[in-house]
């Protein structure tokens, strides 16, 4: 995975070794760690004569000073203080093999700290990754974790690699830390952690995490693409798929036209497909808002009027459309005087011809009527508010909605966030 090696590259680059240098009139190197190395005196002996190679340009005295030092070791220190020493000389003669056998012999004495352990960690994980070994890979980028729990960019990394082994609630959990992470920095996180996050949510079939994860996604990043890829995880249940792509049927149709809704005031629907299909299941019940739909698709370009099946739908919802328009006042008018259904239906076909706050009013009558489906109504209270530049109280009626339909309610929020006013 190219994240993978990316990240352990920058830092591999960032996180140098720590020297190992002989305080004046000592024969003992200083350790990174809080405590000074203890060596004994054939050991300070030893190692002193192989720093002294390791300086110098003479392999052979290098490589005879180093099996002299792994013979004289005995304590851990000692072996940390060899092994140390032995990075830094095949560092120096650009021997890889060197090195990485270096960079297990120190992390075997547990001593390293800090960019030190974090940098010997991203040598053993790569070496791991490149060998194809995903499984000691994945305990090595553990570890990492583990000795860096606050670093965004290595938490996101263990999140796409355990994605890669199928471990999706692992991987969603490890990105959201590394968001959050990156939140406490004071920093935006890539927008590809956002889009690459919630993937493996909706692909993991994690409803909760996709739905938090796609409006993190919107809010921190709110451009059309973000809000369909979202939107359609929200609404399908599968991953974001390209414009065009056939998907199955809603299990919801409500909640379904619902959650288009929103695409369209978010400017979401991309290509014909969106707005043919939205169009068509307005159709029976909302045929203004299924003009509307059709009339806004031809205007953006993404249907062409002239095409056979765009004009097929024209022709079935042009003369309902307006009959519907032309009807809106009586239909208000017996709806207020009926029950409560009625004035859900009366609602939705005011909101569909773009009367958001009688569609409104419609609503909240329907509410205290009792109406059956209070989340729904709800919903659908909230958004037009919202579009009838009601903000304050679209957010209110939004944050009480409860249910399948609370996703739904945090986007719209999510949209009203985002608006001038």
């Amino acid at each position: 995975m190219r994240h993978v090696r990316a990240v352990l590259a920058a830092i591999l680059s960032a996180c140098a070794l720590v020297a190992i240098p002989l305080a004046a009139g000592q024969a003992q190197p200083a350790a990174p760690a809080s405590r000074p190395l203890t060596l004994s005196r054939e050991e300070r002996a030893a190692v002193t004569a192989l720093r002294a190679a390791a300086a110098g340009p003479d392999r052979a005295a290098q490589d005879s000073a180093l099996a002299a030092a792994r013979s004289a070791t005995r304590g851990v220190d000692a072996r940390y203080a060899v092994a140390s020493l032995a990075y830094q000389i095949a560092r120096a003669r650009g021997d890889v093999r060197g090195m990485n056998t270096a960079a297990d012999e120190m992390l075997a004495t547990n001593l390293p700290q800090g960019a030190e352990l974090a940098a010997l960690l991203a040598s053993q994980a790569s070496r791991a990754y490149s060998a194809n070994d995903l499984r000691r890979a994945d305990a090595i980028l553990a570890r990492m974790v583990e000795a860096q729990p606050n670093n965004p960019a290595v938490l996101a990394d263990h999140g796409q690699f355990k994605a890669r082994l199928g471990d999706r609630p692992a991987a969603v959990a490890l990105f959201q830390r590394a968001l959050a992470a990156q939140r406490a920095l004071g920093q935006p996180a890539p927008e590809s952690w956002h889009q690459r996050a919630l993937a493996i949510a909706v692909d993991g079939r994690l409803a909760a995490q996709s739905a938090t994860l796609g409006r993190e996604l919107v809010v921190n990043y709110p451009n059309p693409a973000n809000w369909r890829d979202a939107l359609l995880a929200l609404r399908v249940g599968e991953p974001p798929r390209p414009a065009g792509t056939a998907i199955a049927p809603p299990a919801d149709p409500a909640l379904d036209l619902d959650i288009r809704r929103l695409a369209r005031a978010a400017e979401a629907l991309a290509g014909e497909r969106d707005y043919l299909e939205f169009a068509q299941a307005l159709s029976r019940t909302s045929p203004g808002e299924a003009k509307a739909v059709l009339d806004e698709g031809v205007s953006r370009g993404a249907l062409d009027a002239n095409e056979a099946i765009v004009r097929q739908q024209f022709t079935a919802v042009t003369a309902r459309a307006a009959q519907e328009r032309a009807g809106l006042a009586a239909s208000r008018a017996r709806a207020l005087a009926g029950d409560a259904a009625a004035m859900v239906a009366a609602g939705d076909a005011h909101f569909g011809n773009g009367q958001y706050l009688p569609a409104a009013e419609l609503y909240r009558s329907a509410l205290q009527r009792g109406a059956v489906d209070p989340a729904l109504v709800n919903t659908r209270l909230g958004a037009a508010l919202a579009l009838g530049g009601q903000r304050v109280e679209a957010e209110t009626v939004l944050r009480a909605v409860t249910g399948p339909r609370t996703g739904l309610a945090s986007y719209w929020l999510a949209w009203i966030a985002r608006r001038p006013g």
